[in-house]
């Protein structure tokens, strides 16, 4: 069973190691697909209307345990300091999205221009837009927890935005993906938000009103914890697939994995600067203010990583620019926690 134990400051053994095990997940798809081809094409082949079988049983795996963690009675809290929602809401809907998709154009057309091929730019293009258009559902609550944040709150600018991203996910990736020509069916990102939004919400929503009738927010907790091994092992699996489909062409050019994390780790810091500069230009109270800019920062991979497969397919170069997100996420999430923490003295204390 996977070792999740809460270390010092409320980050898991897993969590915090969470980029070492990504890697080695990497590792084990680039051998497994070298070496077993043929397991990973009849894999790949297990496919119903666009939908990848296994995948899309891992992704759920991953994402459910997520829904049922949102408490959308929350949202009546929305009132209390609408400061620190207001800059979440503009940074993840008005400019995160905007600013990864430019970052790309930048650095995939351009910058790297005569290092990738045109066709695989555009794919890695679609990749990083789909991890721009999903703000962070789960692993935002640890790095709130790291930064001693006010975890209702938290929980009210995680559900706010769940509520938004139901309808703004798919118009936003589609806008953007058709600004930067990349051809994208209407039908199949519908049916991705369906199955890897809706589905899971409504399942998440079903589930926690259940376990809160039996035994309140300790049964919700004890559930998330009894569940908590299946989703991390579940995301590894997703990474070793994914590079296994992979294997033959990232051996082939190994840099694109850096130059895939160059634009992804600009944005990243950028968009944190940008909310805590608001937040802080605001005066939103730190335990407010450290939470709503981990949200804009942070990524809500798992979905990413599901709709890109649905759009592009198994082996695209879009699936794997939102695997290299997962790559990234952890220890530039964690450099944010250290910086917050330190420079807490520029914030009002809470008065709540």
């Amino acid at each position: 069973m996977t070792d999740t134990t809460a270390a010092p400051g409320g980050l898991g053994t897993f969590e915090r190691w969470l980029s070492l095990w990504v890697a080695a997940a990497i590792l084990a798809g680039l051998i497994l697909g070298n070496l077993a081809p043929g397991l990973f094409a009849a894999l790949a082949a297990l496919e119903v209307a666009s939908v990848n079988l296994p995948v899309a049983v891992l992704i759920w795996a991953m994402v459910y345990p997520m829904m049922v963690g949102v408490d959308f009675g929350a949202i009546r809290r929305v009132g209390e300091e609408p400061r620190g929602l207001i800059v979440t809401l503009i940074v993840n809907w008005l400019v995160k999205p905007f600013t990864m998709a430019a970052l790309g154009v930048l650095f995939f057309q351009h910058v790297f221009a005569g290092l990738i091929p045109p066709e695989d730019a555009q794919a890695y293009l679609a990749g990083v837009i789909l991890l721009g258009a999903a703000p962070c559902t789960a692993m935002v609550f640890v790095w709130s927890n790291l930064t001693r944040g006010d975890p209702t709150y938290t929980l009210v600018q995680v559900s706010v935005n769940d509520v938004i991203m139901v309808f703004a996910f798919a118009p936003i990736v589609a806008l953007l993906l058709g600004v930067t020509d990349i051809a994208v069916p209407g039908a199949t990102l519908l049916l991705s938000v369906l199955l890897y939004i809706v589905v899971p919400l409504a399942a998440g929503i079903l589930t926690r009103r259940r376990l809160e009738a039996e035994g309140g927010l300790a049964a919700v907790e004890a559930f998330r914890d009894r569940i908590k091994p299946v989703t991390m092992a579940a995301l590894l699996a997703t990474v070793v697939l994914l590079f296994g489909f992979q294997g033959e062409t990232i051996l082939a050019n190994p840099l694109v994995i850096v130059l895939i994390a160059i634009p992804l780790l600009i944005q990243s810091y950028g968009i944190f600067f940008v909310a805590y500069g608001a937040a802080r230009a605001l005066r939103v109270p730190f335990d407010i203010a450290a939470p709503c800019a981990m949200i804009g920062t942070s990524n809500f991979f798992e979905l990413a990583v599901a709709v890109a497969i649905s759009l592009f397919g198994l082996g695209s170069g879009a699936a794997l620019a939102t695997v290299v997100g997962v790559l990234v996420e952890v220890p530039v999430m964690l450099s944010l926690v250290a910086f917050a923490n330190r420079t807490r003295q520029w914030f009002p204390e809470s008065t709540r």
